[in-house]
C-alpha cells in the first residue's frame, strides 16, 4: 500500500490538516513542524494524490503541445522553451509529433483535451479545426505556433514574417549580381512554405520564372532530380533560396561537389563551419516557443482579452554561400 497524508501525520505525530498545509505550501505551520514533516514525507516516501487534487481544483496542471516533428531542431527548440515555461508555473508537458498528417494533429489534440489538459499549443498540419471549437467554447485556451489555425477560428497565433524574410534572401541575391533565382520549398500545403514563395515571387517582379520553383515534399532523389532539370534549362539559375534548414542541407548533399550560391530559411548546426558558410534567413524558434507559452498561461490564469496575433522578425545571417 502507498503511504497515505494519514500515515504522515501519524509518523511526524502531527495534525491531518498541518501536513495538508505543508503539502500544499500553505501557510500556518511553523517552520520546525513543517520540516518534521517533510522528513516523515521523504522517510515513507509519501506522494501527493494528484487525481484528488484536480478534482478539488479543476486543473490538471499539465499542457498539450502538438508539433510537426520532435526530431526537427527547429521543433526541438521551440518545445524546450514551451517546456522551461510548464517548469516555471509549475505544470507537466505532453507532447506529440503530426508528422504533417491532419488527422494525427486531432487525434493527438482531442487525446490531450480528454486528458483534462490546462491549454494546447498546436503547430498546425491542416487548415481545418472546427474540431476544435467545442473545447475552445468549453474554456481550454489554445495558441497556434508557426501557422495560424483554420478559416473562422480566431485564436491567438505567433509566427514568423516568412514572406519578409524570403524578400531579405532574394534581394540579398539580387545584390550580389544574381537574375535568375532558383526556389526549393516545401510542399504547398504548408502555410510557411506558401508564405515564403509569396515573398520569393513578389521580390522577383518581372523575373519570376516558374521553371525555377520546385515544391514538395523534399527527398535526396526529389532534390537531385530539380537541380538537375533547373541546370539543364537553357537559361539556368545562378543561385538557389532554399525553403527550410531541412531542404538546405538535403541541397548541400545532392550538389555532390558543383556549387551554386545560395539563402537558405533557417539557420542549422555548423552552417558557419561549411566551407562556404551558408548564409541564412534564421527565425527565433526558441523565442516563438517562449512567447506561445507565455500567451497561453496569461488565458490559463484568466485573460479573456481579444485573441493576439503575434509575428516575430527574422533576421539575414551572412556567410560565404553567395559568391559568385
Amino acid at each position: 500500500m502507498r503511504p497515505t497524508m494519514k500515515d504522515v501525520a501519524e509518523a511526524a505525530g502531527v495534525a491531518l490538516k498541518t501536513v495538508s498545509r505543508v503539502v500544499n505550501g500553505e501557510p500556518g505551520v511553523r517552520p520546525a513542524t513543517a520540516e518534521r514533516v517533510r522528513e516523515a514525507i521523504a522517510r515513507l516516501g509519501y506522494r501527493r494524490n494528484e487525481s484528488a487534487r484536480m478534482l478539488r481544483s479543476g486543473r490538471t496542471s499539465t499542457i498539450g503541445l502538438v508539433i510537426e516533428d520532435v526530431a526537427d531542431p527547429f521543433y526541438s527548440g521551440l518545445s524546450r522553451a514551451v517546456e522551461d515555461a510548464a517548469i516555471r508555473h509549475g505544470c507537466l508537458l505532453l507532447t506529440g509529433s503530426s508528422g504533417e498528417d491532419p488527422a494525427r494533429e486531432r487525434e493527438l489534440v482531442l487525446a490531450f483535451c480528454n486528458r483534462r489538459v490546462d491549454g494546447l499549443i498546436v503547430v498546425p498540419a491542416g487548415d481545418d479545426h472546427a474540431y476544435l471549437r467545442p473545447e475552445l467554447e468549453a474554456g481550454v485556451p489554445a495558441v497556434f505556433v508557426d501557422r495560424p489555425p483554420g478559416p473562422g477560428l480566431d485564436a491567438d497565433t505567433v509566427l514568423c514574417d516568412n514572406a519578409g524574410g524570403a524578400a531579405l534572401a532574394v534581394r540579398h541575391l539580387l545584390a550580389g549580381g544574381h537574375r535568375r533565382i532558383a526556389f526549393l520549398g516545401d510542399s504547398p500545403a504548408i502555410y510557411t512554405a506558401t508564405e515564403r514563395l509569396r515573398g520569393y515571387r513578389e521580390t522577383l517582379g518581372e523575373l519570376f520564372d516558374e521553371r525555377l520553383v520546385a515544391m514538395h515534399p523534399p527527398t535526396p532523389e526529389s532534390v537531385r532530380a530539380d537541380l538537375e532539370r533547373m541546370l539543364a534549362l537553357e537559361d539556368p539559375p545562378t543561385a538557389l533560396f532554399t525553403g527550410n534548414g531541412r531542404i538546405t542541407v538535403t541541397v548541400l548533399r545532392a550538389m555532390c561537389g558543383r556549387w551554386l550560391p545560395l539563402v537558405g530559411f533557417d539557420d542549422f548546426e555548423l552552417a558557419d563551419l561549411l566551407s562556404p558558410g551558408v548564409t541564412v534567413v534564421a527565425q527565433d524558434p526558441v523565442g516563438m516557443g517562449r512567447m506561445a507559452a507565455d500567451l497561453l498561461f496569461r488565458r490559463i490564469a484568466g485573460d479573456r482579452g481579444p485573441a493576439e496575433h503575434v509575428r516575430l522578425p527574422v533576421r539575414l545571417v551572412v556567410r560565404g554561400s553567395v559568391a559568385r
